[in-house]
């Protein structure tokens, strides 16, 4: 048997220099160091060579086997040197990752992106305003001077820190997004339309159906020539897409101070489909929002001349809007935790 000793030295040299990973490496000892590696199979040809190339042979064998031993352990130690660590644990970037559970928006975030999505299609911007507002904002501007009756259900959390544009008043947290109104309108001259998601404030008793905190979202239009079978038309045309095509909707005339006429908007039950049923208190209808044309004072708090703009505006709960879409009877459960209700949606 001939053996070309050359061959076998460049071959090994190679191999050496395309060591790269542990795995690499590994290879390597495999190839040459294991049980059916080349040099076992030198050692095993031993027996059968010619006492002149027995010497050789073994030589050669003895020499690339004390090189590799020493070359795969220094190289080991070098490639656990170069390794990530992780709280000095040396870390196998070559192994599959662990999958960790991936979460999903909250139901009440997403019912307020499919609802602003929807207006935003009808031509609104989406804007938000601070939580924290003046009580001109929250109450003067829109229409409900300090001794008016409007102020006992809306009053809201007072913060101590003073108004800097009203001395001697502090500000608070807004009991609606309805100051967003006071806001886009000071800013910005018709047209203009936009919708104000966001959390508002109040201190209401916790139960089932209250909540200190909540969302809402808010609607304006203002332009010249607004009437109130716009408003009709754009509020059928969002509970059409939102709750169905088969939804039918009603105003009945209410009181709101910053609008004038104002109305209620009712949906028929999505259950009964107005028969009458426990979600609808056998009443076969859903109140859904508040909604009517911006009152004069409004505009005369923002600047606006009189006689010349009309505007719509409208503002719905999103946690009622969530509860009446799935069927959901304890606003409390918004706000949980509980990971086996939040799954279901």
């Amino acid at each position: 048997m001939n053996f070309d000793f050359a061959n076998i030295q460049q071959q090994i040299a190679e191999d050496k220099n395309q060591i790269a990973s542990v795995q690499d490496l590994e290879r390597l000892r495999l190839k040459y160091l294991a049980k059916k590696g080349i040099i076992a199979e030198l050692y095993a040809a031993l027996g059968s060579l010619p006492p002149e190339q027995k010497a050789l042979v073994g030589k050669n064998a003895n020499i690339w086997r004390q090189e590799l031993e020493a070359f795969i352990a220094a190289k080991k130690t070098d490639l656990a040197k170069a390794a990530p660590t992780l709280g000095g644990t040396a870390i196998d970037v070559t192994l599959p990752g662990v999958a960790l559970p991936l979460g999903h928006a909250h139901i009440l975030t997403t019912v307020m992106e499919d609802i602003c999505a929807i207006f935003e299609k009808l031509g609104f911007a989406v804007v938000e305003g601070p939580e924290m507002e003046t009580e001109f904002n929250n109450f003067d501007g829109l229409n409900i001077p300090p001794e008016h009756p409007a102020r006992d259900g809306l009053d809201t959390f007072y913060v101590e820190i003073p108004d800097p544009a009203a001395p001697g008043k502090k500000l608070l947290l807004r009991s609606q997004t309805s100051p967003m109104q006071i806001r886009v309108m000071r800013e910005h001259q018709p047209p203009l339309a936009v919708v104000v998601p966001g959390k508002v404030y109040r201190p209401d008793a916790v139960d089932a159906s209250h909540s200190f905190m909540f969302h809402q979202i808010e609607g304006l239009l203002v332009d010249k020539d607004v009437k109130f079978s716009d408003l009709k038309g754009l509020l059928t045309s969002f509970c059409r897409k939102f709750f169905g095509t088969d939804i039918r909707m009603r105003l009945r005339p209410h009181y709101f101070p910053f609008t004038e006429p104002s109305a209620e908007v009712d949906i028929s039950c999505y259950l009964c489909g107005g028969k009458g049923c426990s979600v609808c208190g056998r009443k076969g209808w859903l109140e859904i929002m508040g909604c009517g044309m911006v009152h004069p004072n409004v505009f005369q708090a923002v600047g606006y001349p009189p006689d010349v703009y009309t505007g719509l505006a409208f503002g719905l709960g999103v946690e009622r809007i969530a509860m009446l879409k799935y069927g959901i009877k304890d606003i409390r459960l918004f706000y949980d935790g509980d990971e086996r209700f939040l799954r279901q949606f």
